[in-house]
């Protein structure tokens, strides 16, 4: 997920609360409310009768209910002589009686991230604690690790195996071997940690959606240098808030930090003044008064870091890394030895960025723009050439024409009869070909930015996950914030937008394409966190392949086929000047490990520390992006950024299976497809990720395609 993003595991009572960022990402849930629960049906969310002022009541009395029924199974499992019944008991028995505040509590997550309001966040951050306490209860039980433990015995599947003995180990960590004090202060980390992450995410949205530049009808000179899609956006949101008179061209106009407004104005704007005011404003976000996350960052490390001594480990890094597929050495050794190369061409690229745009230096504002001019003058590409050939509803075309070629699916869309929490929502059904077509699975689709209701970024988001114990199939939520249509014109994409669909949607096959049928390991469940990427990415890369980008890029008013030399010149953009933005990851990976590994009390001196090793350039003196930084303040990346990276070199090494074989012969390109949803698509976390890539690839994976791809450096 792009962006974390990053929830509830779908066994509500597995959450790994010691990590409660988690629960921001959103990624294992089942949406339900104002429904009959019926555990043997995959009713959908009903989010037209979804009431804000009922939560609390109904909260309450689920959890009451939960309590009583987890009473009622420590009894069972305590009692229980049949060794061949405990993983029934402690697997499926608590999946069954966690179903009902899953599905409840994940609505009030899921509209929280989509359909921001007051008088929602009020209630989420009320009931917070009591879900919190909940899990903390069930996740602490002995009784309940004592039953896992028992449930080993059995004769169980290989999947079933992995599934106890990743239950166990999330357990510890969760804290079941404390003692009684112990646990307390372990509850008492948990509801602040949930507090200090709710706090955080919230701030960072207020101060998006807090500010906005008015620029008036005297700058026409520079906003007409523009491209005319830039100024539909900002012209429209001049619309909603109160300039009735605006027009494209004539404005007024009001640029936001929105993802589509920044990033036009800062790439496209003539006036280097401006863009450092915006630049200045993005880099604060969340830093500043009432909004400041300063504070709120060093109480999170530092609650981190006492949890994980609680815990027994030196800090929370090894806390992270205990679960995930990476040590600690392996990253540095990655991305230390990626960032040597990097840098290297980084100066090099900023140096002719310097040459071109004549000036003595390049600020940080700068750069994006010269960029852009460079690309234009030297590879003789616009983006803005290319944005009328991806219309919305074409590459989505495409992606489901290509998806289906190489999975075999069939995707449709319904468009009757389907409760959505916005008309842009839309909702598919996912089909297998080759078992009679039959319904596996479906999915939401939001697909346009919504300022001051939405945050940022795009994710997937589970609304149902697939279980044989409760007879469900899977239902997932692609969650984008792209250009909407815009003055009578279509929804027509950049090139970053494209791939991010193309990247979510990946996450959502993962999710539909799932054999395992266990709850806890179906589709990316129980997949070791630095492998959760390698679909997404993998994804991405078929953006750039010809025969699949010159099926659905058509341009909106002519429907010419997207030019030869134009997607030439997109093939040569995409590994030009590309080292800093390596580098930039690079930068946020190490600075991730860096503060959650030692003790800090200046995280912005530290950041600049960090930023001399891995940049080629100074940050501003003013730079506090930490304040923003969601993925790992409050979202599910806390010393795990460096995800991104690492599961992107498996990606391209997946992708490169294609690559030595005949790209447009549909025929190979099918029998490699499948063997791909056979193994990473299909095994979720059932199977440790090494295992499957393994399977897919008859080996371990190399780093020669991640060189490749970015030109070597």
């Amino acid at each position: 997920m792009k962006i974390f993003i990053l929830p509830l595991f779908i066994l509500f009572f597995s959450l790994f609360i010691n990590n409660y960022e988690l629960i921001y990402k959103n990624i294992y849930k089942n949406i339900y409310c104002n429904i009959s629960i019926n555990m043997n049906s995959n009713e959908l969310p009903n989010f037209t009768n979804f009431k804000i002022d009922e939560i609390e009541k109904s909260l309450t009395g689920i959890i009451s209910q939960l309590e009583t029924d987890f009473d009622i199974l420590e009894n069972k499992i305590k009692k229980e002589d049949n060794k061949n019944n405990f993983y029934n008991l402690t697997i499926y028995e608590r999946e069954k009686i966690g179903y009902s505040l899953n599905n409840f509590w994940s609505i009030t997550s899921h509209l929280n991230s989509v359909r921001n309001s007051n008088d929602l966040r009020i209630v989420y951050e009320k009931m917070l604690p009591k879900i919190i306490t909940i899990s903390n209860t069930i996740s602490q039980s002995k009784i309940l690790y004592d039953g896992l433990e028992k449930s080993l015995q059995q004769d169980l599947t290989p999947i079933q195996k992995r599934i106890i003995n990743k239950e166990l180990q999330s357990m510890k960590t969760d804290g079941v071997n404390l003692n009684v004090k112990d646990k307390k202060t372990f509850l008492d980390i948990s509801l602040k940690l949930a507090d200090l992450s709710n706090k955080f995410r919230n701030n960072v949205l207020d101060s998006i959606n807090n500010y906005k530049m008015v620029i008036d009808t005297n700058d026409k000179k520079n906003m007409n240098k523009m491209p005319e899609s830039a100024l539909e956006l900002f012209s429209e949101k001049a619309k909603t808030e109160g300039y009735d008179d605006t027009t494209p061209k004539d404005g007024p106009w009001i640029v936001t930090l929105d993802g589509p407004s920044y990033i036009a104005f800062m790439t496209h704007y003539p006036n280097s003044d401006k863009r450092k005011e915006l630049y200045k404003v993005s880099i604060q976000k969340a830093s500043k008064g009432d909004l400041d996350n300063s504070k709120l960052i060093i109480d999170i490390l530092e609650t981190k870091d006492e949890l994980s001594k609680l815990l027994d480990f030196k800090n929370y890094v090894d806390l992270s890394l205990s679960e995930k597929m990476a040590s600690y050495d392996e990253i540095d050794k990655l991305l230390n030895s990626i960032s040597k190369k990097s840098i290297t061409k980084g100066k090099e690229d900023y140096d002719e960025i310097v040459k071109y745009s004549k000036l003595e230096k390049v600020e940080l504002w700068d750069s994006t723009y010269y960029l852009e001019k460079m690309m234009e003058d030297k590879l003789k590409f616009k983006e803005e050439d290319l944005k009328p050939y991806l219309v919305f509803e074409n590459v989505l075309d495409g992606l489901f024409t290509l998806s289906e070629k190489i999975f075999n699916i069939k995707i449709i869309e319904v468009k009757k009869g389907i409760d959505v929490w916005h008309p842009d929502v839309k909702y598919f059904n996912l089909y297998d070909v080759s078992n009679l077509d039959e319904h596996i699975a479906s999915f939401y689709l939001d697909p346009f930015v919504r300022p001051g209701q939405k945050k940022g970024g795009a994710w997937m988001d589970e609304c149902i996950g697939k279980s044989k114990n409760l007879n469900k199939f899977p239902v997932a939520y692609l969650i984008l914030n792209g250009t909407p249509p815009l003055n009578g014109k279509p929804s027509l994409m950049t090139l970053g937008e494209m791939e991010t669909l193309f990247h979510e949607f990946g996450h959502g096959l993962q999710h539909m394409l799932t054999t395992v049928d266990e709850a806890s390991s179906a589709g990316i469940s129980n997949v070791e966190w630095d492998a959760v990427e390698l679909p997404s990415q993998f994804m991405e890369n078929w953006c750039y392949h010809k025969k699949t980008l010159m099926s659905f890029a058509k341009h909106y008013q002519t429907k010419e086929v997207l030019p030869d030399d134009l997607f030439n010149k997109i093939i040569k953009q995409k590994t030009y000047h590309v080292a800093n933005g390596i580098n930039r990851q690079i930068y946020f990976s190490m600075l991730d490990l860096y503060i959650h590994k030692n003790k800090i009390t200046d995280i912005h001196s530290i950041q600049k520390k960090i930023s001399k090793k891995y940049l080629v350039k100074d940050i501003d003196e003013d730079d506090k992006f930490l304040c923003a930084f969601e993925h790992i303040f409050a979202g599910g990346y806390s010393a795990g950024y460096y995800s991104y990276k690492w599961a992107e070199i498996m990606s391209l090494d997946a992708f490169s299976a294609f690559e030595e074989i005949d790209m447009d012969n549909d025929k190979e390109i099918k029998k490699l497809g499948l063997k791909f949803r056979n193994t990473i698509l299909s095994k979720g976390g059932g199977t440790d990720p090494l295992t499957v890539f393994k399977e897919f690839r008859g080996r371990e994976p190399k780093t020669d395609a991640f060189m490749r791809n970015y030109g070597s450096l």
